[in-house]
C-alpha cells in the first residue's frame, strides 16, 4: 500500500530526520520507536500522523500496572461469575465476557491504522518482551474461544519511551528508532508560529533567549520543555508582559516574570537564583 509521506501538520512540526524516521518505518512495517525529553511531542506525533494520512488512531497509553495481554484481550470472569448466579442467558456464551484491547481493535480495522503504546517504559521491564510475537506476527490467539485474531493490516505503531527504564534488546531489534533532539532556537520558532502566529518579533526573541538560559543552567532538576514554553508564552501575552522585563537587567528581578511555567520545583528556582545573583557580582 502506498502511504504518502509524512512531513508534519499544520500544527506541528516534523524536522526532516523525523519525517524520514517515520517513513523508514512505514516502509520496513516495523514499530517506529519514539525516544526525547518530556515535552518534545512524543505522543501528539501518532496523532497528527494519524490525522495526516486520515486514519483511525488506536491509542494505548500504559501505566505501571499495565500487563501486555490488556493490550490484546481481557476475560471478565466477574462478569460471568455474577450473571450466572442471576441466571443469565449470557453466560452460555464466553465470547460476551471478552474485552477487546486496544491492539486487537487495531488489528480488525477496516483500514490500516495507527496504533500508539504510549510510555512503553512505564511498565514492568517484561511488558515489550510480552509483545513481542503478536506485534511481529501481527497475530495473537483468543484461548477462551478458541479465536486466531489476526491483523487485517498491518498497523503503523509508534511507541513513545520517556527513558525510564531500558527496552530489551530483542524488542529494540524489532523497532525503527528516532530520538527527538530538543529543538535548537530556528526549530523551536516555527513552533512558536504555529501556536502563535501573531507574537511580536521582540517579545519571542527575549522569550527565546531567557528559556535557553534557563535550560542551559547546570544541574537543574528538570529542564522546561517545548510544552512548558507554549504555556509561558502564552501567559505572558495574556498579562501582556512587555519584552524588556524577561532581560532580568535590573537589581530586583532575579528570574524571568511567570518562571512557574517554566521551573517547576523550589531547587531550581534557588538554584536559578543563586547563579543570577553570582553572575551580578562578578559583573560589577
Amino acid at each position: 500500500m502506498h502511504t504518502k509521506r509524512f512531513s508534519g501538520t499544520s500544527r506541528y512540526v516534523a524536522t526532516d530526520d523525523l519525517s524520514m524516521a517515520v517513513s523508514a518505518a512505514v516502509t520496513l512495517g516495523r514499530p517506529l520507536l519514539i525516544k526525547g525529553e518530556p515535552g518534545t511531542g512524543k505522543t501528539q506525533l501518532a496523532e497528527e500522523i494519524a490525522g495526516f494520512l486520515e486514519r483511525p488512531l488506536y491509542e494505548w497509553h500504559v501505566k505501571s500496572t499495565t500487563k501486555a495481554q490488556q493490550g490484546l484481550y481481557e476475560y471478565d470472569a466477574v462478569s460471568r461469575l455474577r450473571d450466572s448466579q442471576l441466571g443469565d442467558a449470557r453466560v452460555q456464551e464466553i465470547g460476551n465476557y471478552i474485552l477487546k484491547g486496544r491492539v486487537w481493535e487495531a488489528f480488525t480495522s477496516e483500514v490500516q491504522p495507527v496504533l500508539l503504546i504510549d510510555e512503553i517504559d512505564k511498565a514492568d521491564i517484561e511488558f515489550p518482551n510480552d509483545l513481542l510475537r503478536e506485534l511481529d506476527r501481527m497475530e495473537f490467539y483468543v484461548y477462551e474461544t478458541r479465536e486466531l485474531v489476526r491483523a487485517r493490516h498491518r498497523p503503523i505503531i509508534v511507541i513513545t519511551s520517556n527513558n525510564e527504564k531500558e527496552l530489551p534488546d530483542a524488542f529494540l531489534r524489532r523497532c525503527f528508532f528516532h530520538y527527538i533532539r530538543f529543538p535548537d532556537t530556528d526549530t523551536m520558532r516555527r513552533i512558536v508560529d504555529v501556536h502563535f502566529p501573531n507574537i511580536k518579533k521582540e517579545l519571542l526573541a527575549e522569550a527565546l533567549e531567557a528559556f535557553y538560559r534557563i535550560r542551559d543552567v547546570p544541574g537543574l532538576k528538570k529542564k522546561p520543555s517545548t510544552s512548558e514554553l507554549l504555556d509561558w508564552l502564552k501567559l505572558l501575552l495574556a498579562e501582556d508582559i512587555a519584552p524588556e522585563a524577561l532581560r532580568a537587567t535590573d537589581g530586583k528581578s532575579t528570574v524571568p516574570p511567570l518562571y512557574g511555567a517554566l521551573l517547576k520545583n523550589e531547587q531550581d528556582v534557588h538554584l536559578f537564583e543563586q547563579l543570577v545573583f553570582m553572575h551580578r557580582r562578578t559583573a560589577r
